[in-house]
């Protein structure tokens, strides 16, 4: 590992003014990825910048009826508040769908929102990779894919966002506040996360030397029924191979309101918009559940050996929602 300078912040402008102008500086928060990448090589930073300490470790609710999360609360404490459980089931069951015990227990918020993807090209300094090493190359175009992603992908990288909170928080249409030396800043976290294109390396919106300060989730009824339902290659502690967060409001049978996003399947969590036109105002049944999947999956471009992530998806669209259907109508 590379000899790296370590400073402590205690609040938020002193952050920022920490790493201000230095571009090979970066933000640390329960370390659970940055830390690992850079144990290989992947992250190299000469200095890091420990945001733990900053007064952004709360879960309040908003004037409007929302949440609003600090960007330091861990994964543990936002699974288990009773509001997110309450109010938004399906960000509670994704986060604890996600790593181990151990891990949420250190793991942020903030963090989470910007671990980088697992594909092993990106994590072996050996391989080739646009991400990690621009122009290089994307070898799992032709190599090993078979968890890589099938929406929105391109020829310069195939690689998946590994989040599954914020697939849940996309579904609920979260909004991400920042802060840079210029001041305060927020987007929606649809807009976070960068298309892939010719520039995988460019992976967010964030303006440079931008802190996360938290995230607002607006109010919605539709949350309360909602669902977060993750397939996985064993039952422990894994990674997706497909997931999806839902969310359900039926008025006598028929759609009213629908929330839906897919993870695993592309570089950004996946909100499936096409999906959410064909369901609203439609019945609530197996066959429109499994049209509006095939809406959405209309533009997967899978791989040689990543195609069963299509009917895999589509099947678990069709689940989670009966699931919540029936639930609906009890």
């Amino acid at each position: 590992m590379r000899e790296f300078g370590y400073r402590r912040a205690y609040d938020v402008p002193g952050a920022v003014a920490l790493l201000d102008g230095d571009t090979d500086a970066r933000f640390l928060g329960g370390g659970t990825n940055l830390v690992d990448l850079m144990k290989t090589g992947v992250e190299r930073p000469a200095r890091l910048v420990d945001v733990r300490e900053l007064p952004l470790n709360r879960v309040e609710s908003t004037q409007r009826g929302g949440l609003r999360i600090g960007a330091t609360v861990t994964n543990s404490d936002l699974a288990v508040h009773p509001e997110v459980r309450r109010r938004y089931p399906a960000l509670a069951q994704a986060v604890l769908a996600g790593a181990s015990g151990q891990l949420r227990n250190m793991a942020t918020v903030g963090g989470n929102l910007l671990q980088r993807t697992r594909c092993g090209y990106f994590t072996d300094v050996d391989s080739p990779c646009n991400k990690r090493d621009p122009g290089s190359g994307c070898p799992a175009l032709t190599g090993e894919h078979h968890n890589h992603a099938i929406l929105g992908a391109s020829g310069h990288c195939v690689a998946t966002h590994p989040s599954d909170m914020g697939v849940a928080l996309t579904a609920f249409d979260a909004r991400v506040s920042y802060e840079t030396a210029d001041g305060p800043g927020e987007l929606p976290l649809t807009d976070l996360y960068l298309p892939v294109g010719q520039t995988p390396h460019r992976e967010t919106a964030l303006p440079r030397g931008a802190l996360i300060t938290g995230i607002t989730l607006p109010p919605s009824a539709t949350a309360a029924n909602s669902r977060y339902r993750k397939v996985r290659e064993r039952a422990s502690y894994a990674f997706a191979i497909g997931s999806v967060a839902a969310a359900l409001d039926l008025r006598d049978g028929v759609v009213h309101d629908v929330r839906l996003a897919f993870g695993a399947v592309a570089s950004r969590p996946w909100r499936a918009r096409a999906a959410e036109r064909v369901l609203t105002g439609a019945p609530a049944d197996a066959e429109t559940f499994a049209a509006a999947a095939d809406a959405e999956l209309a533009a997967a471009r899978p791989l040689p050996r990543n195609g069963y992530k299509v009917p895999l998806m589509r099947n678990l669209v069709v689940a989670v929602l009966s699931e919540l259907a029936e639930e609906a109508s009890q």
